[in-house]
């Protein structure tokens, strides 16, 4: 029995790489938005992670009728009340610009004392069907302790300033093998995937031979 196949709702390359490979065991069918030059990009107004996620997911779905997966996910720092939260990914004015976005949190983490640097990574991921109604949705979190410096050179985004303190280690340090078991997108994705094979069964199951 065949599963409909899946459109990622994103063009960020390390992120869609994170993605296939939690999905590979699956033996789902994965292709990027990228390949659908008719997709504009979905503005991500929404004011939570999962707001986000559903409206990449739903109007991505609706354009192209096909099922779509989406996640939104973002670091949240809680001497900064949550910030920089659903604007991680431009928190410093560009979309994606890593060394800004980094030096701008330093920036602000400066007079504060390690005990107080604390933080969470989280992640929404939302699944719609062709018609663009959810059909599932997880969320995962990962705790950690934001560094005054950077620490290794795996991972993207915030990763290299991000301390595991159990694993005496920054996402940045970790090989990617050992952060796709521990990370807030392996945890979002660890109780998505029972959701999504579930629907995927029964639409499999209902569609004509």
């Amino acid at each position: 029995m065949s599963r409909p196949r899946l459109v990622l709702s994103s063009r960020n390359r390390k992120k869609i790489g994170e993605v296939l490979e939690l999905l590979a065991p699956h033996g789902i069918e994965v292709i990027g938005v990228d390949q659908f030059p008719q997709v504009g990009e979905v503005e991500e107004d929404a004011d939570s992670f999962f707001g986000n996620a559903a409206k990449k997911a739903t109007e991505v779905a609706r354009q192209l009728g096909e099922w779509v997966l989406a996640e939104d996910s973002g670091l949240c720092v809680d001497a900064l009340k949550g910030a920089p939260g659903i604007h991680s990914a431009r928190y410093a004015g560009e979309q994606g610009n890593d060394e800004a976005n980094n030096q701008k949190l330093l920036a602000a983490l400066q007079d504060v004392p390690p005990e107080r640097r604390t933080a969470h990574y989280r992640c929404c991921a939302v699944l719609s069907d062709p018609h663009g109604e959810v059909r599932a949705q997880s969320e995962g979190r990962c705790q950690g302790v934001m560094l005054t410096d950077y620490r290794g050179e795996h991972g993207f985004g915030y990763d290299p300033l991000f301390l595991i303190p159990e694993y005496h280690s920054t996402f940045g340090e970790l090989a990617p093998a050992v952060k796709r078991h521990i990370s807030h997108r392996a945890k979002a994705f660890e109780r998505l995937i029972p959701q999504l094979l579930t629907v995927m069964a029964n639409e499999s199951a209902e569609s004509p031979s």
